[in-house]
């Protein structure tokens, strides 16, 4: 009986790996191995452009405790633009230490940030992140709504000033001012800060009318659809809108959701930021803590998605002004930087489902860095770590399988002997086993253990922008990406293959063929993982071999190899 719940267990294991791997491909845009459903065509469906408000309307003016009630992201200007515009934009280039940031005339909205302390994947620049090109949109923008005021779409003025971060500088600021416009004035001041991937942005509104005006600031970020390559294959990460609230805490909302109108997040709030998460980096705008806002995802123009968020100013009386900061993010996915900046900004790093194993995982693979300084070496570190906080564990299934190694040849002749009498045979055997006080499945113990761990540290290395282009050492030149020349996973294969042979062959015939079957399919889909993973994989086999090596010799189990019999 043990012996066909052992191999029911296994055929559970290899189908599961087999769907996980299928529904895997499909997740990642690709055909189905099994159950191919017609492929769907996807068109984007996008909104009709909104209008801007009409020039000669005169909104109520709410006051500041009820000046949401008055928000209406459909307010928000379209991304239709008119050959005047566009001929009278100009383009201004800011340099910090980390960025490379080209901001525009029109609207002083920033157009292109690119990360100077980041190559790109194919390592011929730096990596860009936003960009308003033929090929690309992926902008921040922001502006006022509530009457006819300016917005991203009116052409501004920018100061002069210094456009490049001197040595001895620790900020620099540029400075926008839209016309007078009805009355109002938009003043848009961004400023970058040394060594930081953050951009403080004041919008203060100055009423040159005769009478108080009540607009309400937008920020918000507008790109295509298409997914960004990350240079690795099966990553599964999550590209899109995302919104964070102290209340609901982080909503991501997918393209195809915005597409079919299943919108499902916390409109309003007083806390929290809007996002545009891709893997390794993301963008956001933050308001203050306790600033209310409605928080929108709309369709500006074909094939575009923005999220956004809107704060009113509440009430300007003639002659006055008012401010609203914000913080703007724009960099790489570092969660102890991230955290610095905004609560809960760090959940824009995707762990999937196993956020509550992974977090310490990289948390303590970060500190292990702190200390190597490789982040190949540190992922040793960390499997002999977990092997050492799982060692009593495994030394006890390794205990039960030397037991079972012992007993294998009265088991084979048992099996034998009762060939035509299977139940006396599962009788004799289970005599057998309590006699000797063994646990059938006790190997399989270690597997169900480490499981959670690979899926979660499997997601710690996808996801951790400081493997990218990390090197560890002679041909391995970025853990993130699978091995060049699969070194890594064929020692792991054969790691794994020697592990089977140390095991306790299986009476079974049909198990004993998939004990040596599987880890083969499970090895190939490690080719194809990136090489920081196998790398985890392949120290934790020898690990366990080593461990499971001395355990044999002091329980006076000589060490053996089983060789497959596939006859």
């Amino acid at each position: 009986m043990n012996d066909i719940r052992r191999s029911i267990l296994w055929v559970i294991f290899a189908f599961s790996l087999i769907l996980l791997w299928d529904r895997w491909q499909v997740h990642n845009g690709n055909k189905a191995l099994f159950f191919p459903q017609p492929t769907e065509t996807a068109a984007t469906q996008s909104a009709p452009p909104d209008s801007l408000p009409a020039a000669n309307a005169t909104p109520d003016i709410p006051t500041a405790s009820t000046a949401l009630a008055a928000v209406n992201p459909a307010e928000v200007p379209s991304e239709t633009q008119t050959a005047a515009q566009a001929a009278a934009a100009e383009n201004v280039v800011v340099s910090s230490d980390v960025y490379k940031l080209t901001f525009s005339t029109e609207g002083g909205s920033l157009n292109r940030v690119e990360l100077l302390q980041y190559e790109n994947d194919q390592q011929t620049g730096k990596e860009v992140l936003l960009e308003d090109s033929k090929n690309r949109v992926y902008v921040a923008q922001t502006g006022l709504i509530g009457g006819n005021y300016p917005n991203h779409k009116t052409i501004m003025t920018v100061a002069d000033g210094p456009r490049e971060l001197a040595d001895g500088q620790n900020s620099l600021t540029i400075r926008f001012e839209s016309p007078i416009q009805n009355g109002v004035q938009l003043v848009k001041t961004w400023t970058l800060e040394r060594g930081l991937y953050e951009i403080k942005v004041r919008h203060e509104v100055i009423n040159h009318g005769t009478s108080p005006v009540a607009p309400q600031v937008y920020e918000q970020l507008v790109r295509d659809g298409g997914e960004i390559s990350s240079g690795v294959m099966f990553a599964g990460t999550f590209t899109g809108p995302a919104i964070y609230t102290e209340q609901e805490k982080f909503q991501k909302v997918t393209f195809k959701d915005i597409n079919n109108g299943k919108l499902n997040f916390q409109k309003n709030s007083d806390t929290g930021y809007v996002a545009m998460v891709q893997h390794y980096f993301a963008s956001a705008w933050i308001l203050p803590e306790g600033t209310p806002r409605e928080n929108f995802i709309r369709q500006p123009g074909p094939g575009l998605y923005a999220v956004g968020s809107i704060a009113p100013f509440g009430a300007i009386e003639a002659g006055g002004s008012k401010t609203i900061d914000s913080t703007f993010f724009a960099g790489p996915q570092i969660e102890k930087e991230m955290e610095k900046i905004a609560p809960g900004l760090e959940l824009v790093k995707d762990y999937g489902m196993v956020k509550v194993l992974a977090k310490p995982l990289y948390w303590l693979l970060d500190k292990l860095h702190e200390l190597i300084g490789n982040w190949g070496w540190s992922i040793v570190a960390l499997v002999v770590l977990l092997k050492i906080a799982f060692y009593w564990l495994n030394a006890k299934a390794y205990s039960s399988m030397a037991k079972m190694k012992a007993i294998n040849p009265r088991v084979m002749q048992l099996r034998e002997r009762y060939k035509d009498n299977p139940q006396q045979m599962q009788q004799e055997m289970m005599r057998i086993y309590r006699e000797e006080k063994v646990n059938p499945l006790g190997g399989c113990l270690p597997i169900l253990v480490q499981m959670p761990f690979f899926i979660a540290l499997y997601w710690v290395l996808l996801s951790s922008v400081e493997m990218r282009q990390a090197p560890w050492i002679l041909w391995i030149h970025d853990l993130s990406v699978p091995d060049p020349f699969f070194v890594l996973p064929l020692l792991m294969m054969l790691s794994s293959l020697l592990q089977v042979a140390l095991n306790p062959q299986p009476p079974d015939p049909l198990q004993a063929k998939m004990m040596w079957i599987m880890p083969v399919a499970f090895s190939v889909m490690f080719f194809f993982f990136p090489a920081g993973l196998v790398l985890y994989w392949l120290t934790n086999n020898i690990l366990s071999i080593a461990q499971q090596w001395v355990i044999n010799t002091r329980m006076g189990v000589p060490p053996q190899f089983n060789l497959p019999k596939f006859k």
